[in-house]
């Protein structure tokens, strides 16, 4: 890979200016200049395969021309009002046809936005303190969820840690942290602290850890006896893994979900959606002054942002895109662990057909974050540097799987995993 001097030099640029040299999401020594479909450009004039996909919502590939033409046709109308747009309306009522908990919809911009909402609104709904949450759990960057997300070391699962600086010690007491995929452990903390607890949030695919069958069922069965809400995280699996998101996947039903990344096409726009009793607390008029939820932001549900999600979402739902989105994944996927084991290296892939990756573990099978830490970072930080290399793009953890990747790219990414495994292997040997 080439290096240029226009790009070292943003690179020096960005060390000056910026925190860490980047803006805090990935490292500062790529510069992305353009992307088209499956693929990208960087500074330096070097292709590669895209498995980044912007952390997501590239879900259709880079420059859609569909999405394109309809974001130019809203631009040259405003970007942004304030108020009410058609497009915003249209979007929220595409979302409740077609995710199975939305009866309606609130928009923000972010994911950590709408996940910080939607643990409120379980507080205002139940007029109860505390929420529970699974370790290793991601659900944004508010002082909630940064509890107990990367914890480095085991304890007592029960009692959150923050893993930032900057969050009072009063938030651990507000939070509750639970094994991913040990119904069990959940059902028992659930029922001992019934009375305080708000809701019960998780990623119904968490990072890349499927769920143990019965899980999730479970998780809504315990819930509903009590009466908490079950809030889905589907910032990432929304429209994902397949029309409706994780939760019509799964074929288990929350009160409320998060969605983010898809619906937006590519621009900021996330949402609550959920049971109307409950988002009933967006409204003054049906909450009263005490039950009343506001939220005000100036870019929620903007036109550009709803317009380029409506185009997504009509793309996604033409028949057999969801096939060959995950017929694409599953082809890449098990090249992967063909490559990785054919070189010799322990690995175990985790993850659905439209969204893995490698866990360098002897492990035969990775089922909660505390079985993660035994993989081998280091590991898979030089494989991704290596595939990188080779002209694959993807980060240590996750790949991204996109409608738009074709036949070509999949060739290519698994030429390029070949030779990145066996260099591996060597280098380890």
């Amino acid at each position: 890979m080439k290096i240029t001097s226009e790009e070292q030099r943003l690179v020096e640029t960005a060390r000056r200016v910026l925190p860490g040299g980047n803006f805090g999401n990935m490292a500062s020594e790529i510069i992305i200049r353009e992307g088209r479909g499956g693929r990208v450009w960087d500074v330096s004039g070097n292709e590669y395969v895209d498995f980044l996909l912007g952390s997501g919502p590239m879900l259709l590939g880079h420059a859609h021309p569909e999405v394109n033409a309809a974001v130019a046709q809203q631009l040259a109308r405003g970007s942004t009002f304030f108020v009410n747009n058609e497009h915003g309306i249209a979007l929220a009522a595409e979302i409740v046809e077609a995710v199975p908990c939305a009866e309606q919809v609130r928009f923000a911009s972010s994911g950590t936005e709408a996940d910080a909402l939607a643990m409120r609104l379980a507080r205002a709904h139940r007029k109860r303190p505390k929420i529970l949450k699974f370790e290793g759990g991601y659900h944004g960057m508010s002082d909630y969820a940064l509890m107990s997300l990367w914890p480095a070391r085991a304890g007592n699962s029960e009692q959150p840690v923050a893993d930032s600086a900057g969050i009072p010690e009063s938030v651990r007491g507000e939070m509750l942290v639970a094994p991913f995929n040990d119904l069990e452990a959940a059902r028992q903390l659930i029922h001992a602290h019934r009375d305080e607890l708000a809701g019960v949030i998780v990623e119904p695919l968490q990072r890349l850890l499927t769920p143990l069958p019965g899980f999730l069922r479970g998780l809504r069965d315990i819930t509903a006896e009590y009466g908490i809400p079950l809030i889905f995280d589907e910032v990432v699996t929304g429209f994902r893994l397949a029309w409706g998101g994780a939760q019509r996947y799964y074929d288990v039903v929350p009160d409320i979900c998060t969605l983010g990344k898809v619906i937006g096409g590519g621009y900021p726009l996330s949402a609550v959606a959920g049971r109307a009793d409950i988002m009933a607390h967006f409204d003054r008029a049906k909450a009263g002054p005490e039950g009343f939820m506001p939220v005000i932001g100036t870019l929620s549900g903007n036109p550009v942002a709803a317009i380029a999600g409506l185009a997504t979402l009509a793309v996604l739902k033409r028949p057999g895109v969801y096939e060959k989105l995950h017929a694409t994944g599953n082809a890449i996927r098990a090249g992967l662990e063909r490559s990785l084991r054919d070189a010799g290296i322990p690995a175990v892939i985790k993850g659905e057909a439209v969204m893995f990756d490698a866990l360098f573990t002897t492990r035969a099978s990775v089922d909660n974050y505390r079985e993660t830490l035994d993989a081998d970072a280091g590991l898979a930080k030089r494989f991704t540097a290596l595939a990188r290399e080779r002209g694959v793009l993807k980060s240590d953890g996750k790949m991204y799987i996109s409608v738009a990747h074709d036949e070509r790219d999949v060739r290519d990414t698994l030429a390029a995993f070949d030779d990145a495994a066996r260099t591996l292997a060597n280098e380890r040997n």
